[in-house]
């Protein structure tokens, strides 16, 4: 079953884990002794209806100051798709987390409630997702019960977001605006009679009709090889394959390759799924593939398409979310890790800073703080193999680790 990561945004209040806890049980996803923990706990509070919020808030900060802290990661499934929510704080100085649950979605909710509608907050959040190249985003506008379901409220805020789309620099994105009542479950998984005016699908309806190949970027094939397998039987006595998973594009018997870092060039002979064989293997599937010719390769190597060279390098832009409560300083070094690789990273410069509501940079930057963002110059101590991340999402991201503490420090998307 096809499996749609969703990254969720919103501001304090917004009703973003209500929403969720919504779905959940709009979808029959709760169990018994969780409805039971939600429903004692909301008439503790003197509710007199089931607060949703409790489904996802898992912190007991979370849960007595009614905020999201930490990325919540909420796995539910329809008869037709599974979904993995990454619920991610709203507040600035969470901006790391915000980065880090959007890291590895396909599509993304940004939610706004109708009584304050677009703000500040709002433009962090569609910076996020217009950084991190997320196709699909829908704006949710929440809390329509307290401005009477008012059309001409939700068509004020849906313009107020156009002029925030507007400033994004990517264009393939697809937004949707749906009108919602997380509480009162408004147009989340059932169609709303308050809003019989909006022709549109339900929340639950466009996120089952996403096409998979809008979803996902597309691009060149990029197959980093993770494991070589050599069986230990007699009788696979010869036998070695590259076990990996195939990036951007798909992979078949036949085509012309060449391994990176060595350039030889060969062709795909086999390819394996387990013990199965096939003659193509579409883009994100684990693969063990088998090579024409007798040539070297290592965990860490990357096969591509002849025709399809990444660029292979030892300096670099790129823009950098930084993690760590140790601030970045130019000179600073780092291991990097791109895939499965890993090579020595110097800062060799921070150009700017970049203001995450679209109001420009910062020069004459000396350091970065934890949740800032930046554009930052690295020198490696041997080439990597890479794209630009608007060409290549997988291939154009890595992460900084400090050597020292071992930490995450910072995730990076090559300019």
């Amino acid at each position: 079953m096809e499996v749609l990561k969703i990254a969720t945004a919103g501001s304090v209040d917004d009703g973003k884990s209500t929403l969720i806890g919504r779905l959940l049980y709009d979808t029959k996803s709760l169990t018994d002794d969780k409805l039971e923990a939600i429903a004692h706990s909301s008439k503790k509070k003197g509710y007199d209806y089931l607060d949703f919020s409790l489904a996802t808030d898992g912190l007991v900060a979370e849960r007595e100051q009614g905020i999201t802290i930490d990325v919540a990661h909420i796995y539910f499934s329809t008869k037709t798709r599974s979904y993995i929510i990454a619920d991610t704080p709203g507040h600035v100085e969470y901006t790391r987390n915000m980065v880090t649950g959007a890291s590895t979605s396909q599509a993304a909710i940004i939610l706004i409630d109708a009584r304050h509608g677009v703000i500040e907050q709002t433009y962090r959040h569609f910076f996020i997702n217009n950084l991190l190249r997320i196709k699909d985003v829908i704006v949710a506008i929440n809390k329509m019960d307290l401005v009477d379901f008012s059309e001409e409220r939700y068509n004020q805020i849906k313009a107020d977001f156009e002029v925030l789309v507007g400033k994004s620099d990517y264009e393939d994105q697809h937004i949707t605006y749906i009108p919602v009542s997380a509480l009162k479950g408004d147009n989340v998984v059932e169609k709303s009679i308050n809003m019989d005016w909006f022709k549109g699908q339900t929340l639950l309806e466009h996120l089952e009709k996403l096409d998979a190949i809008n979803i996902y970027n597309r691009g060149k094939m990029r197959f980093p090889v993770q494991f070589v397998i050599r069986p230990k039987k007699e009788e696979f006595h010869d036998f070695r394959s590259y076990a990996g998973k195939v990036y951007g594009g798909e992979i078949n018997v036949g085509d012309e390759v060449i391994v990176l870092p060595s350039e030889t060039k060969t062709k795909i002979k086999e390819i394996y799924f387990y013990d199965q064989k096939f003659d193509t293997a579409a883009r994100r599937s684990s693969i063990s593939v088998t090579l024409e010719d007798n040539v070297n390769v290592s965990r860490g190597d990357m096969i591509v398409k002849v025709n399809e060279l990444p660029k292979i390098q030892k300096q670099f832009t790129a823009t950098v979310s930084w993690m760590d409560a140790k601030d970045l300083v130019t000179g600073s070094k780092y291991v990097l890790q791109h895939g499965v690789n890993k090579v020595l990273a110097k800062v060799s410069a921070i150009n700017n800073k970049i203001e995450t509501d679209f109001s420009g940079i910062e020069t004459n930057v000396s350091s970065l703080k934890m949740n800032d963002i930046a554009s930052v110059s690295f020198h490696l101590n041997k080439p990597i193999f890479f794209d630009s991340f608007k060409e290549h999402r997988t291939n154009g991201a890595f992460i900084l680790i400090d050597p020292q503490t071992n930490n995450t420090a910072g995730a990076g998307f090559i300019e």
